[in-house]
């Protein structure tokens, strides 16, 4: 008898989910299920380990990702809060961001894709605590602290404290983490410290949507004299936890940075403690800190921290508002006959189904929108994008309850209702970009987006929006030059005609 391989499989999902209507209600939940409760916003990084098998005893998942109010990023006498619900996205598109707290911008646009970063917050990196999440080495660096709380009241620990092993936190079942704040860097700065500034670095084996070899966070505190005062270097990747070479700050304490950056990178390499796995072997890591840690120290030293930061880079967004714009409403689905209710395209769509499923799996096997494909099932390839209120993700890392209430579009609704077809996919026939066609529902709905958010995109902004969509046929040159053909026939429609 034929049997799919476990990878083919779709994801088994606990068939229970809960939007609760307040973060209140969501501690209860808590409080009441204990470790079989499992708290979801993004969920990149839980959809995958409970469908591996690596997160076992789940049977109900809590979804905060529809509460108002939790993804605000706040600045307030030189304190950065960051709410529960920030997504990587949400920090890259902050421009305060960028003086208050660069590493942990930077960090952020290295994390997957714009579908990703879409969904995927930063709470949620430092709570899957593993030492190649590039944003909790940022963290680090500066300084930061996290807020949990529970029915049972409110704590606060540093960050380096929060994370107690590989993948392990000092979350009790009961608890959520509320917020992570630390001092701005362009804030109030202690007596005799005339400037802070903070880098990160990151080696991967691709430009996009790749896990880190080896990356460094740097944050130096530099003395009226100009001399440095302090210095963090929080290294990921290299050990089972981050690990801080607290050997760096008495190297360049005192002394120019510059002149004390072959002593930082010795105390780097001797620190780190790698491993040989499928990314990299031991001795090439152990290499290859150094050449990170360098690379900060130098961009630090010549005050060129931010000088590779693109130019408006895209994100995604269909409408204003973003994924967190629908109402607030408690939804309760415990059984495969639960019916939930979408604006699918457009038009209201009513199933059951959505127990134990993906947002790719209910819209496929459920509303029968087979446009949507499945690539890899684990955020890698973008076959599955679609619009979810305003913000391109990949469905198959959202749990199919998360549909109830929110306004989806798919490939389907993408043309215009009378069969016109859109900009970018006319514009697909006409330079040959469809190839085999299997990735190019994805490529459709993501240059849709992109080119909603960026009236003429930049190769730059072309490359990075469509760095979610893997093409098998490796025919990138056309899909690239249709973004450009689509983005050019917009603006001739678009431009004034001149008077007869």
């Amino acid at each position: 008898m034929f049997q799919l391989h476990a990878v083919q499989r779709a994801a088994a999902l606990p068939h229970r989910y809960i939007a609760p209507d307040s973060l209140d209600e969501a501690m209860d939940l808590l409080a009441t299920h204990g470790a079989a409760a499992r708290l979801i916003a993004g969920g990149t990084d839980l959809m995958l380990e409970i469908a591996r098998g690596a997160r076992t005893g789940v049977d109900v998942l809590v979804d905060l990702s529809g509460l108002h109010g939790l993804d605000q990023i706040t600045y307030d006498n030189g304190r950065v809060t960051i709410g529960p619900l920030v997504t990587h996205a949400d920090v890259i598109e902050s421009a305060p961001m960028l003086a208050a707290g660069l590493p942990l911008a930077q960090a952020c646009l290295e994390v997957g894709s714009p579908p990703l970063r879409n969904r995927a917050t930063v709470v949620g990196n430092i709570v899957t605590a593993s030492p190649a999440n590039d944003t909790i080495s940022a963290l680090v660096a500066l300084g930061a602290d996290v807020t949990i709380a529970s029915a049972r009241g409110e704590r606060t620990v540093r960050i380096e404290d929060f994370i107690a092993g590989f993948r392990q936190t000092v979350l009790e079942p009961d608890e959520i983490v509320t917020s992570v704040s630390f001092d701005a860097l362009d804030g109030p700065r202690a007596d005799g410290i005339a400037d802070r500034r903070g880098v990160f670095v990151k080696l991967g084996l691709r430009r996009a949507q790749a896990i880190s070899v080896v990356h460094a966070a740097v944050v130096v505190d530099v003395a009226a004299d100009g001399t440095t005062a302090d210095l963090v270097v929080a290294l990921g990747s290299v050990a089972a936890t981050i690990v801080t070479v607290t050997e760096a700050a008495d190297a360049a304490r005192g002394r120019d940075l510059a002149e004390a950056s072959a002593d930082i990178v010795d105390a780097a390499r001797r620190t780190a403690t790698p491993i040989d796995d499928i990314r990299g072997s031991a001795e090439y890591r152990s290499h290859t800190v150094g050449v990170v840690v360098e690379r900060a120290i130098a961009a630090l030293a010549d005050r060129a921290q931010a000088q590779r930061w693109p130019l408006r880079p895209p994100r995604l967004m269909v409408t204003a508002g973003g994924e967190h714009a629908r109402p607030p409403e408690r939804v309760t689905i415990s059984e495969p006959a639960d019916v939930i209710t979408a604006t699918v395209n457009g038009l209201s769509r009513s199933a059951a189904g959505a127990s134990g499923k993906t947002l790719m799996d209910w819209l496929r096997d459920d509303l029968a929108l087979t446009g949507t494909k499945e690539g890899c099932a684990e955020g890698e390839c973008g076959a599955c994008t679609v619009h979810l209120d305003g913000a391109a993700v990949f469905s198959c890392l959202v749990p199919a309850g998360r549909a109830a209430g929110a306004s989806i579009t798919t490939v389907e609704g993408i043309a215009s209702p009378d069969g016109d077809l859109h900009p970018f996919q006319q514009a697909m026939v006409d330079t040959g970009g469809a190839q085999c066609g299997f990735c190019t529902p994805g490529f459709v709905v993501s240059a849709a987006a992109l080119l909603d958010e960026v009236d003429e995109p930049t190769p730059s902004q072309i490359q990075i929006g469509l760095s979610g969509n893997l093409c098998r046929c490796t025919g990138y040159c056309s899909i690239i030059e249709a973004v450009s053909v689509a983005a050019a026939a917009a603006s001739a429609n678009e431009a004034p005609q001149e008077a007869p």
